[in-house]
């Protein structure tokens, strides 16, 4: 009986162990070795794929960049929509893989899914009618966000020792014993009344920066039609 064929080392075989493996057992787990022993391979033939760890971890990184849905910017919705939209599949993609936020957080560097994602919400903010210093900042302060809100879990983080919490100390703190046990409404409560918050605050701005545009518009109507009267 023929032996069964070992699958074919390729990037994404490669990409998915790896991203596996930081799953499980975080950042500090993920090596040439440990990675080559997980594919049943030796660790040069890596090589011959990723020149350095730190290509692959990029890799992995874009990967799970890959899994935020972008639809919402290709179809046209409204931009707080589409925002609304793009920040709840960003935040899902990294609450799958919360230990890869770390290097996630650091920028897009060359990823092409991390620039695809960075060019989508700047290109639709623009074409909604925001000035493009505007666009910049924003798209930065939604990453701010979305990523700052996957680092770790607000409600995990309370001791569910009641007895830690003593009155005399924390007398506003009587019941943060229990927010363990309700992390996910806890954190994704949190997630949304932010979120609400964020771009409420965006819309206010837009209508200001759309009623400046026009009353400057007005101005200098008004200043050309003078002109024109005194000549």
């Amino acid at each position: 009986m023929a032996r069964p064929r070992t699958p074919l080392l390729n990037r994404e075989r490669i990409v998915a162990a790896a991203l596996r493996l930081v799953d499980e057992e975080g950042l500090t787990a993920l090596s040439t070795r440990r990675l080559a022993a997980e594919l049943s391979v030796s660790g040069p033939s890596l090589y011959n794929h990723f020149a350095t760890k730190d290509a692959l971890l990029d890799a992995v990184v874009d990967g799970v960049m890959g899994e935020v849905d972008l639809s919402m910017f290709a179809a046209g919705a409204p931009w707080p929509q589409a925002l609304r939209d793009w920040a709840r599949s960003y935040r899902a993609a990294l609450a799958a893989h919360p230990n890869i936020v770390p290097v996630l957080a650091q920028g897009p560097g060359r990823r092409p899914n991390a620039l695809r994602l960075a060019d989508a919400v700047f290109g639709h903010l623009v074409e909604a009618g925001w000035p493009r210093g505007q666009a910049t900042r924003i798209g930065a302060l939604m990453r701010y966000f979305v990523t700052g809100s996957a680092l770790a879990s607000f409600a995990a983080g309370f001791p569910e020792d009641a007895g830690v919490y003593d009155a005399a100390d924390y007398p506003h703190l009587g019941e943060a014993h229990r927010l363990a046990e309700h992390r996910t409404a806890v954190d994704e409560g949190a997630f949304e009344t932010g979120l609400d918050a964020l771009l409420d605050g965006l819309e206010l701005r837009f209508e200001r920066l759309r009623q400046q545009a026009h009353q400057g518009s007005r101005a200098t109507n008004a200043g050309r039609s003078a002109g024109s009267t005194g000549s």
